[in-house]
């Protein structure tokens, strides 16, 4: 039994090691392409290498035995899951809509993960109480924290729950490209079946009568053999898949499985595809409209997505954010020099003109012209002075 343990041990450090490494490279990755998908996909997956280190540690002599491992381990913030549901929902947005970033508004869903937090930061603030003579007594604080633990699963497993709903209800009725689809589907299911292993294993856990029992015949090996698992997959999948379906924000074609697909098309059939997507910014300014996207302008102008994806990106060297956003900067710019809209705040032209988030707006604008809006209206202020 001792080699059984031994060997599942050895499992959880491996994917714990394996979950840092890929998640470097999507981080890394993210940074070089700017894609935000690849950065949340890096976060989720580190924070489950995490949790396997901590109850890889747990086990050895060294953190158990020793006054600085025992310290280090109660200071120290490993298990943070808290922020695992809303990083699963943000990433199928983000696989799902090119346009997507983590802001202010949705930066406040992962404020639960004080919940994960907090009993590292009462630890700190028990030592340094201990330490300056506040406290003149000791306090059973591990015993505390262990029965805080055991119920702190039950807000994290709701948590993860209710973020896996959003996103199963957003892929619903989201239109997008079907191989993005595909894997966002695929990434959701492998959390709803996580989510179902990690309720049989909480119902008895949570019962004082039983949890000793499991622990003590199975211990936590149910839960985080399957969290190894996710951490191969998602790394593995997840990795090329940065290099394959997900290229936002190259905005390609979709691809053949290890290549690039590249259509080639009739020089007319080009020709055609560029008037219509001129006519479609210039005479019915489809960019007024905020939430326009590929398949959208695609029903529109009556061009498969695919042709009108190609054509932007192999024949006018932009992507489909860029070619709409130009359109929509190009009518800032002009309506910000204008008296009469003046009055208006640099926020309401963005939206007036089809932004839908003000950092968004900002980024584009920069790319674009090589100054902040601020920047561009001052200068011009100047000059007429």
């Amino acid at each position: 039994m001792h080699w059984i343990t031994g060997f599942f041990d050895t499992l959880i450090l491996l994917g714990a090691i394996q979950g840092f490494i890929v998640s470097g490279l999507l981080y890394r990755r993210s940074r070089s392409l700017s894609v935000p998908s690849h950065r949340i996909l890096s976060i989720l997956i580190f924070l489950l290498a995490l949790a396997c280190l901590d109850i890889f540690l747990t086990k050895q002599p060294w953190t158990t035995n020793t006054t600085t491992g025992a310290v280090l381990s109660a200071i120290i913030p490993m298990i943070i899951i808290m922020p695992v549901g809303p990083l699963v929902f943000f990433y199928v947005r983000s696989c799902l809509d090119p346009q997507f970033r983590i802001g202010r508004r949705e930066r406040r869903h992962f404020y639960p993960a004080a919940i994960d937090v907090f009993p590292q930061v009462l630890a700190i603030l028990y030592i340094i109480a201990l330490l300056t003579g506040l406290l003149r007594k000791q306090y059973a604080l591990g015993t505390f924290i262990d029965e805080y633990d055991t119920w702190s699963d039950v807000p994290r497993w709701i948590s993860l729950v209710i973020y896996l709903w959003l996103s199963a209800r957003y892929i619903a009725k989201k239109e997008a490209n079907p191989a993005n689809l595909a894997w966002a589907k695929k990434f959701v299911r492998i959390f709803i079946l996580f989510s179902v292993i990690w309720l049989l294993f909480l119902l008895p856990y949570e019962i004082p009568r039983y949890s000793g029992w499991l622990l003590g015949t199975f211990d936590w090996y149910p839960i985080y053999l399957p969290v190894v698992f996710m951490i191969y997959w998602l790394g593995v999948k997840g990795y090329f898949i940065s290099y394959q379906v997900i290229t936002y924000p190259k905005d390609i074609a979709p691809l053949i499985p290890g290549k690039i697909a590249r259509p080639s098309f009739q020089q007319d059939v080009i020709d055609q595809t560029i008037a219509t997507l001129k006519r479609s910014m210039e005479e019915d300014k489809l960019w007024l409209n905020p939430d326009l996207n590929l398949p959208m302008l695609a029903r529109h102008s009556h061009i498969a997505p695919k042709t009108l994806s190609a054509v932007l990106n192999q024949y006018m060297d932009k992507t489909f954010n860029e070619f709409v956003n130009e359109y929509r900067i190009l009518e800032v710019k002009k309506r910000l020099l204008l008296p009469e809209t003046r009055a208006l705040t640099i926020a309401g032209l963005a939206y007036e003109c089809g932004f839908n988030s003000l950092p968004t707006f900002q980024r584009a604008f920069k790319s674009m012209i090589g100054q902040s809006p601020k920047e561009y209206l001052s200068m011009h202020a100047a000059r007429e002075k």
